[in-house]
C-alpha cells in the first residue's frame, strides 16, 4: 500500500513538473529545433539580455511588482488592524468580502476593472495596470496578516498606552514589529502574484505597454523563440524562490522568538 501511494504521488509530481522541466532543458539547447539536443549552451540567455523590448517589459514588471506590493501591504495592514478591532460579526462579514476576489475568477475582476476604468474616464496604461494589481493584491496581504492578528496579546498595546504612549507610537513601537513576519509574507505574496498575472493585466493595459506575461503571449503568437524558453525559466525560477521565502521567513520569526 505504501508503495502504490508513493507511485501515485510520483506520477502527480510528474504530470505537474515534466512540462516545466522540458521547458528548462529547452532553454539551454544550443540547437533551434525543439526535436533534437544541439549541445548545452547560454546564448538564449544572453540574447534575452539584448533585446531591449524585452528588457522594457521586465522593468515594466518589476515596477509594478514592487509598488502593488508596497502600496497593497500598507493598505491591507490598516484594514487587517481595523478589522481586528470590529465585533465578531462584522469582522467575520469582512473577511469574507475580502476573500471573494481571490475566488473570482480572473477573467471576471480583469473585464469588471477595465469596464470602470472606461465608465470613469481613466486612460489604460502604467496607471491602470498598477491599480489593478493593487486592487487583486490587498485580500492576499490581509489574509497573510490577519493569522498574525490573532497572536497578538492585546495587553501589551494595552499597557504601551498606559505608559503614556500615544496610539501611533504604541502601534508602531508595539504592534507592527509582532506583524512583520506577516506583512513581509503578505508583501512577497502580492509581488509574487504581480509577477506572474497574465489575464488582469490584459484587460487594463492599453496599448503601448507590456509585461513580461503580455510580451510573451504576443510573442508567441508569432512564434515560439529559444529566448522565450530562457524568459520563462527566469520567471518559473523567480517565482519559485518567492514562495519559498514566504512559507520560510515566518518560520524563522517564530524560531528566533
Amino acid at each position: 500500500m505504501q508503495t502504490v501511494k508513493k507511485i501515485y504521488v510520483s506520477l502527480i509530481f510528474l504530470f505537474l513538473y515534466a512540462p516545466i522541466g522540458t521547458l528548462i532543458v529547452l532553454s539551454f539547447n544550443a540547437s533551434k529545433t525543439r526535436s533534437k539536443w544541439g549541445g548545452f549552451t547560454m546564448q538564449w540567455y544572453a540574447s534575452l539580455l539584448q533585446d531591449e523590448v524585452i528588457l522594457d517589459a521586465l522593468t515594466t514588471t518589476l515596477l509594478i511588482a514592487f509598488l502593488s506590493a508596497l502600496i497593497a501591504s500598507v493598505i491591507g495592514t490598516i484594514a487587517a488592524v481595523a478589522m481586528n478591532g470590529m465585533k465578531r460579526r462584522t469582522r467575520t462579514l469582512l473577511i469574507g468580502v475580502t476573500n471573494i476576489p481571490m475566488l473570482n475568477a480572473d477573467i471576471v475582476t480583469g473585464i469588471s476593472l477595465m469596464l470602470l476604468f472606461i465608465s470613469i474616464g481613466l486612460r489604460f496604461g502604467f496607471g491602470t495596470i498598477l491599480l489593478s494589481h493593487i486592487t487583486f493584491n490587498i485580500p492576499y496581504v490581509i489574509l497573510c496578516i490577519m493569522p498574525r492578528m490573532k497572536q497578538l496579546n492585546p495587553s501589551v498595546y494595552e499597557a504601551a498606552l498606559d505608559l503614556g504612549a500615544s496610539h501611533i507610537t504604541a502601534f508602531f513601537k508595539v504592534m507592527l514589529p509582532d506583524l512583520m513576519p506577516g506583512i513581509l509574507s503578505g508583501f512577497l505574496m502580492a509581488f509574487t502574484m504581480s509577477l506572474d498575472d497574465f489575464i488582469i493585466t490584459h484587460f487594463t493595459k492599453g496599448a503601448g505597454i507590456d509585461t513580461l506575461s503580455t510580451k510573451i503571449y504576443t510573442e508567441v503568437k508569432k512564434g515560439i523563440k529559444p529566448e522565450m524558453y530562457a524568459l520563462s525559466t527566469i520567471i518559473f525560477v523567480t517565482v519559485l524562490i518567492l514562495l519559498f521565502l514566504v512559507n520560510k521567513t515566518p518560520d524563522k520569526k517564530e524560531k528566533t522568538n
